[in-house]
Order: C-alpha cells, then structure tokens, then sequence
C-alpha cells in the first residue's frame, strides 16, 4: 500500500491579508486542520471572491481520492470576517440542501469566531463556463440539471425554517432602485409624480408576488451559482440533483417563481424568449408532477414569473448601482443595461406597468415612436 504524502507546512505567502493579526489566526487554524485532512499548506490560492465581503482559497491535499477518478482531492476555504458577514445561515442552509439531496458545500470546520470555514470542493468550473453561446439548444441538458436540482430544493420546504420572504423585506429590495440607481447613480431627484409612479408600482408587484404559493427561495439561483462536475446525488424525492449549488446563504420561504425566474433572467447573460418559455414550461411541467403548487395554467404561472423577476430586475439594478458606488466594484454596473432591458421587457407587456416603462424610458434617455404620427410630414 502506498503511504500518502505528510501535509506541507509552509504556509503560502501569495494569498494576500490587509490585516496582519487575521493572518496570524488564519495560518494558526489551518496548520491545526492539515493533519487530519491532508493539507497541502503551500498549494493554497485564491479560488473566487464575490459581491460580499467573502472570498474563497482552494487548498489541496494529500489524501487519497475516494473515487476510481485519481483525481487530487481539494477543498475550499471561505474567509469571512464576522464583523461584516454571518456565517450562520450559510451553515444552516447548507445543511438542509443537503437534506434535499442536493450537491451543495459540506462544512467540514468553522472558526466561528474568526469567520473560516472548510468545505468540501465542488470544482472549479461553474454553469456559466460550460454554456455554449453560439448554440443555445446544447444547453438545454444544463438547464434541465438546474431544473432537476431547484425542483428537489423547493419539495423540501418547510415553513418556519427560513426568514420568511415578506412584503417588508420585498419593498426594501425594491427600494434599492430609487435610492441607489435612480437618485445617486443616474443624478435624478425623484419628484413628486416620479414617487407616485414608483409607490403604486412597488404596491402592485408585491401584491402580486405575495398571492403565490410558498417554498424555499435560493434567491440568487443562476449559472455562476451551479457548479459542474459533481457527483450525482439522489434526493428522499426521487430526483437526481447532481449539479453542485452555492452562494445560498440568503435563502428564504416565499414566491415559488422566483427562482425559475433568477434562472432564466439572469444577471450576466441573456436568453431569446423561446428558450426561456421552453425552459420555464419544463420546468412548471415537471414541478406540477412532482405535486409543487404551481397551478394548471401556464398563463398564469408564467404572469407569476415575469412580475416576480420584475421585483428581482429592479432590486439588482439598485444593488449593482451600490457595489459600484460604495464598494468600489464597478464591473457589476457594466450588466445593469440588461436589467434595464429586462424591465422594460416586462413593463410593456402589462398595462399597469406602463407608467413605470415610461419613468425607466424617461431616465435612460429612450424616445418610443409615436406609431399613431407614423408618416406624417
């Protein structure tokens, strides 16, 4: 039998800390945890960041893989500073994923304290890498697995269990647009009639949003979230849910569309509407069989999900106004035309949202042609 190698010890020095006295606690955590998993100290590298305070390392090992793949075996860390993140629901909503039969992150150590954890490594390539962009079609079989695994999560829901998606919580994402992309990314003072149109029209899409059927809400379940690659498990339900699931420690119990409608509306790339009804349309049919309440009616289910993802299009537009702004990334406003299109979109096709069509045109800068003076010299 072949020993595996001792764990190395030195710690690697390109990972980068602003903070001298969390490095020493970092270096002193993980020295403590190489041993029992294996760790490969020098091999330790930033893995990803994201719009949050918390970054990512992978490590590696020097364990012996668990499969006949050969593969060397890695974790990840995450980094995230207790006084600016709570890692408590990632730890909870981990657990229940988990549960579900989903492929999601297992903690395998958490510095409370300190805000490191260590959990298994779903891989390193995301939904978003493997898509192809030049034939939409040969994606379908990708969207099927994110179909399969949101279908597994959502039969899992239990009440009380998850902060409840609430009309407080929904006008307070809705608000991030006036506040962050209206008044202080385009410069606009909101006038009175501009602060009608918008409290009418926040009033109408939560009223609408709260009458649908309640289940567990990812609430940022996209491409750059479903990771590739991991091993296929099956759910208490039946449903294979092999595709790997992250960045969910924001979960919540409410509107069953919105995460069909964060799937198939999302932030950093854009579908044709037919490929986003075929989706949708597996997806209702497939989440009706399985005995999820989403309704005999398509129409109106799919109504559900455009006033759903309107909510989501107008609070992301205001948040990436924000990271820009005040955090300092601007590469996420660069996205914000297509959320723009994505409102407009939606706001023309229902008389009630014209008044906000109109508000969005005004601040973009967009004329719509007046088809009735068509012609005229």
């Amino acid at each position: 039998m072949t020993q595996a190698p001792s764990p190395q010890t030195a710690p690697n020095t390109d990972v980068v800390w602003s903070d001298a006295s969390r490095a020493a606690h970092f270096n002193h955590w993980l020295g403590h945890l190489a041993s029992q998993h294996g760790l490969q100290l020098a091999s330790l590298r930033l893995a990803s960041a994201d719009a949050s305070f918390r970054r990512y390392f992978r490590i590696d090992s020097a364990l012996p893989s668990l499969d006949k793949s050969q593969r060397p075996i890695s974790f990840i860390i995450m980094d995230a500073p207790p006084d600016k993140e709570n890692c408590q629901p990632f730890v909870k909503v981990a657990g229940l994923m988990q549960t579900a039969g989903l492929h999601a992150p297992q903690v395998l150590a958490w510095d409370e304290a300190q805000g490191f954890m260590l959990l298994t490594d779903l891989g390193a390539q995301t939904m978003m890498q493997a898509i192809n962009h030049q034939d939409t079609q040969a994606n379908l079989p990708l969207y099927t697995q994110a179909v399969d695994a949101l279908i597994a999560w959502q039969l899992s829901s239990q009440p009380d269990v998850l902060p409840p998606y609430d009309e407080a919580l929904l006008h307070r994402e809705l608000a991030l647009f006036p506040d962050w992309y209206i008044i202080r990314h385009k410069g606009v003072a909101i006038d009175e009639a501009m602060r009608f149109t918008l409290d009418n029209t926040f009033k109408q899409i939560i009223a609408t949003v709260l009458t649908q059927p309640r289940v567990f809400v990812h609430r940022d379940f996209m491409p750059r979230n479903l990771m590739m690659g991991g091993s296929k498990v099956r759910a208490a339900t039946s449903v294979e849910a092999g595709i790997g699931v992250l960045d969910f420690q924001d979960a919540v119990y409410g509107p069953i569309t919105y995460d069909i409608a964060s799937l198939m509306r999302d932030a950093f790339l854009s579908w044709d509407e037919d490929f986003c009804l075929d989706v949708t349309i597996r997806y209702w049919d497939k989440a009706r069989q399985a005995g999820l309440p989403v309704g005999d009616d398509f129409g109106e289910f799919y109504r559900g999900v455009e006033w759903m993802g309107l909510q989501r299009h107008l609070k992301v537009a205001g948040i990436f106004a924000r990271l820009t702004l005040r955090d300092g990334k601007p590469q996420y406003l660069a996205d914000a035309p297509r959320f723009i299109n994505y409102i407009r979109h939606t706001c023309a096709r229902y008389r009630e949202l014209k008044p906000l069509l109109r508000l969005v045109n005004q601040l973009e800068g967009i004329v719509e042609p007046n088809i009735f003076g068509f012609g005229k010299q």
